[in-house]
């Protein structure tokens, strides 16, 4: 099933995707159809809580209504929010090595573009890549983000005016359900609600100066509607193996980069198992894989413009789009 979340009448609903991710139905409209509102279409996050209850009732709701058309709206002509708009937590994860020991580089080889020093540079290019640093392999690695930036599908994302290096980074993940805590890896996909694509946008010269304080990433990453989900949310029976997905960045219709899902140091499960050690998981949380390798332009040298659009694209998930603009130009 793929689960949206759209914005009609002032108001968020939540609707099931389908006719190959060209249709929405209003889930919350179908309920009352049946003669029974049900408060668990009010909100993604109340359908996350009520969970297979309330996904075999949406079956069941789309089954005997499903030809309604007036309960159906177009994809194209609707807006689409972030699937869960205000997560309960946002975690992203550091998953890729080859971006774990690309992303560093590229911050030095920016630095040296900027001082004009070409014999660094050079230095940097031809040097081969580090050894991935060993805390990485010994457990999951995340930082925790700001839950309230979350922007959704086809928004332009204004850039902060703090910034001038602007980047998008291709990552996908997980939605939680089921609180639990001390939860085995083997038994953590009990608490997978779904798959979404996740657009780390990032303020790369904020960022790199913050960095130097060991603490993990803040202004570089949280910004109003800086953290893209979407567009949609996909369960795990639609799927099948999630670590062997194809990724592919692009930006005004120009790929940037192909990747895969496999290769995570760590799978979903285990940054589960890691994340719950004596903390409890909540459902409806996010928990991003972190950047597939060359997955942004830090690592490629290849950053923003402004009014570029770009896209994500993971394989059974879909097409994740936005615009960037910087805060003093005009919306068109």
């Amino acid at each position: 099933m793929k689960l949206a979340t759209y914005r009609s009448n002032g108001r968020n609903r939540v609707a099931l995707v389908y006719g190959g991710d060209t249709r929405l139905f209003d889930l919350a409209a179908a309920s009352e159809r049946a003669g029974k509102a049900n408060p668990a279409f009010n909100s993604m996050l109340e359908l996350i809580d009520d969970c297979d209850a309330s996904l075999d009732a949406a079956s069941d709701l789309f089954r005997r209504y499903g030809q309604d058309q007036d309960l159906s709206f177009d994809v194209a002509a609707s807006e689409l929010l972030a699937p869960l708009p205000e997560p309960r937590q946002m975690r992203d994860g550091m998953s890729f090595p080859v971006h774990i020991v690309q992303a560093p580089i590229g911050h030095l080889r920016a630095q040296a573009r900027k001082a004009g020093d070409a014999v660094e540079l050079a230095r940097l290019q031809a040097a081969p890549l580090p050894e991935l640093p060993e805390v990485y392999r010994k457990q999951p690695i995340y930082y925790i983000t700001n839950r309230f930036s979350v922007g959704g599908p086809n928004t332009t994302v204004r850039w902060p005016r703090y910034s001038q290096v602007m980047d998008y980074e291709l990552e996908f993940g997980i939605i939680t359900k089921n609180r639990g805590a001390n939860i085995p890896a083997a038994n953590a996909r009990d608490h997978i609600f779904g798959f979404t694509i996740f657009n780390d946008f990032s303020a790369r010269d904020a960022q790199r100066v913050e960095m130097e304080g060991r603490l993990g990433p803040a202004k570089g990453k949280s910004f109003d509607g800086g953290n893209v989900l979407g567009p949609w949310i996909v369960t795990p029976d639609e799927i099948g193996d999630p670590y062997k997905l194809t990724m592919e960045a692009r930006v005004n219709g120009e790929t940037r980069s192909r990747g895969t899902s496999e290769g995570m140091l760590f799978s979903f499960e285990e940054i589960i198992a890691h994340v719950t050690r004596d903390e409890t998981l909540m459902p409806g949380e996010f928990i991003g894989s972190g950047t597939v390798g060359n997955g942004c332009g830090l690592e490629l040298g290849w950053y923003l413009e402004h009014s570029d659009t770009i896209e994500l694209e993971v394989e059974k998930i879909g097409v994740l789009r936005n615009r960037v603009a910087r805060q003093d130009a005009p919306e068109n």
